[in-house]
């Protein structure tokens, strides 16, 4: 790494910002005017720039198309009313590259590149931050590998790039899930703690089945067993039972250890809701629907925040949740988390950096 961090910034001659319509906007579809690129060649990142958003050239050999050895992250900025903007837990982001990139062999992207890259980007793209309430600019760092060879062996180029994009809801209504029995995202040995590339691609047949069946995403379950509740399609799942707020815990490396997740959870405590970090079983959780047990099941993530659960299918059998009254814990963990993050709150966890 150079001691002397510079980025080189070359703007869009036209930008996309009055074509796009801001009151309209779904995930992921649209892209800010430029991105952040930096390369790993001999041993070190360089050549670090903001440019125009647009294709790359990549060679067919090129060992990511063939192998896989890709990460990602997903954050999101925010403007608050004095119109600045606030990234939430970019450092969490940071870390957790880093921990996926150390399982798929991937060189170490340090503090000081990610941050500065994302800093500058946004510097660059300010006005692609939304001004609409609920509304807000998807970040998406990641990292691939650039070797042109076929052969199977760690890569010994890659790309990081930043990536940003103008978001509204990812959920607009509660979700129905299915609980899934058959196909496993992570077994224990596996990547299922990385936000792997390949992770993702694995989960797209089973998910689009349960879709075709009439259901939202899937509750997976453990690869050996398939007795135990782990994630909730992309995103971690909570329970309420009986005024508990319950989920899996992250220890097993199967499951990816959610920021917001985290966050919720240190909410919850502060809150003074009794939380439990353990597996709940399919058998647990049919009993809680036939009983009562269940107050609430939601799922969290960057991109939906707070996914509200609606229906539960177990063994083919709809269960339908209870409604929630409008103090129920899902309502007032996503509004103190809202709170925070569009600064309408002193953030006394450190979470808010200013742009």
């Amino acid at each position: 790494m150079n001691k002397t961090l510079s980025i080189s910034v070359t703007k869009s001659q036209r930008s996309k910002l009055a074509d796009t319509n801001f009151d309209t906007l779904s995930f992921g579809h649209i892209i800010s005017d430029h991105m952040f690129v930096a390369e790993y060649v001999d041993g070190e990142w360089q050549n670090m720039r903001v440019e125009p958003y647009g294709p790359l050239a990549i060679n067919p050999a090129n060992a990511t198309l063939h192998y896989g050895q890709s990460v990602f992250e997903g954050l999101k900025a925010y403007r608050n009313e004095a119109g600045e903007i606030l990234v939430f837990r970019g450092d969490a982001n940071q870390r957790r590259l880093n921990e996926s990139a150390s399982r798929m062999c991937i060189p170490a992207v340090p503090e000081e590149v990610f941050m500065e890259g994302m800093r500058k980007l946004l510097e660059v793209d300010r006005e692609w931050v939304p001004k609409n309430p609920g509304y807000s600019l998807y970040i998406r760092p990641f990292v691939f590998a650039d070797d042109d060879f076929l052969g199977i062996r760690p890569s010994i180029k890659y790309k990081f790039m930043i990536l940003a994009s103008p978001v509204g809801k990812y959920y607009s209504k509660p979700v129905a899930v299915k609980v899934e029995t058959q196909f496993a995202r992570a077994v224990e040995g596996g990547t299922g703690a990385a936000k792997a590339a390949g992770n993702y691609a694995g989960s797209l047949f089973p998910a689009q089945k349960a879709q075709n069946e009439g259901y939202d995403q899937l509750l997976w379950t453990d690869g050996k067993t398939h007795q135990y509740i782990e994630e909730s399609g992309t995103m971690n799942v909570m329970f309420v039972l009986n005024g508990v707020l319950v989920t899996a815990p992250t220890n097993t490396g199967t499951i990816l250890k959610g920021i917001t997740r985290d966050s919720v959870l240190t909410l919850a405590r502060d809150m003074g809701v009794p939380v439990e970090e353990r597996f709940v079983t399919v058998a647990e959780l049919e009993e809680a629907l036939i009983s009562g047990r269940l107050e609430e099941a939601f799922g969290t993530g960057t991109a939906a925040t707070v996914a509200f659960i609606r229906l539960i299918n177990i063994h083919g059998k709809d269960y339908l949740l209870p409604e929630k009254p409008a103090d129920a814990f899902s309502n007032r963990v996503l509004k103190a988390l809202d709170d925070i993050k569009y600064g309408k709150v002193p953030d006394t966890y450190g979470w808010i950096r200013k742009y």
